[in-house]
């Protein structure tokens, strides 16, 4: 495979405006793509991505007669890259970047159209099989945040843990230190930031450089500025900035 080959690409996105502009930006900006065919929704989608295969799926996220998890669920037989499309939406975005997918905000920027589909084109030419979309449709099924995964970028590659499974993350400079409930620390290629936005209730943040899973804490101490006590003895500070959180926390 060469960087020159070109990648089977299909668009689906319900709007003819939105979809004639992704059409020619990436016949502009992105040659490497071939644009074999195009959907309107869910119900044309599945059955042409099945006759056409391809290597590449641009998906927009919400669609008339069902939204994008539905057509990965109608097509978990097949493998193809996913770069979704999607207006800013909390629920979504959180989706998504639980399971390190790719994906452009509308309306789409061109310069974030090029990186994304580099990154995919990177992948496709290393020939790496990691299937986001297949911890997404999970995710998706499962209902009990605590038992969805999430994908952590090491520097080795990629590691799938469930939530449940962290006890505490750490901020550690341009990396994320996470520590796990069978002892093992991973040090991930994300800002602590990052885990603030995707990482939903039981985790809290209780100080710049700490988010603590809420199920792990034993105790809370107002003492020497307040701190938590983890089951596994670990004392975290709680800054006054997420000290009133913290106490909510306890109360309820």
């Amino acid at each position: 495979m060469n960087s020159l080959l070109k990648i089977k690409g299909v668009i689906v996105e319900d709007e003819l405006a939105a979809r004639e502009a992704l059409r020619n930006y990436l016949f502009k900006y992105c040659p490497q793509i071939d644009v074999v065919g195009e959907a309107l929704n869910c119900r044309e989608a599945i059955p042409l991505l099945h006759e056409l295969k391809p290597q590449l799926v641009f998906l927009d996220v919400e669609m008339p007669f069902g939204n994008a998890f539905d057509v990965l669920e109608g097509c978990k037989d097949l493998y193809f890259e996913t770069i979704f499309v999607t207006a800013f939406s909390e629920y979504s975005l959180r989706a998504l970047n639980q399971s390190a997918a790719y994906y452009l905000l509308k309306p789409i920027s061109i310069e974030e159209l090029i990186i994304a589909v580099h990154k995919v084109q990177q992948h496709i030419l290393k020939q790496e099989v990691f299937d986001r979309n297949k911890i997404l449709i999970e995710n998706f099924r499962e209902s009990k945040p605590e038992k969805q995964q999430v994908i952590l970028p090491t520097l080795e590659g990629f590691e799938v843990v469930k939530m449940e499974e962290i006890i505490r993350l750490q901020g550690n400079g341009n990396f994320t230190d996470i520590y796990l409930r069978n002892k093992s620390r991973k040090m991930v290629c994300r800002f602590l930031k990052h885990f603030h936005e995707i990482l939903p209730y039981p985790f809290i943040r209780v100080h710049k450089s700490h988010i603590v899973n809420f199920n792990y804490v034993k105790s809370y101490f107002k003492n020497s500025g307040g701190y938590v006590v983890l089951e596994d003895n670990t004392e975290i500070e709680v800054s006054p900035t997420y000290k009133e959180e913290v106490i909510h926390f306890f109360k309820g």
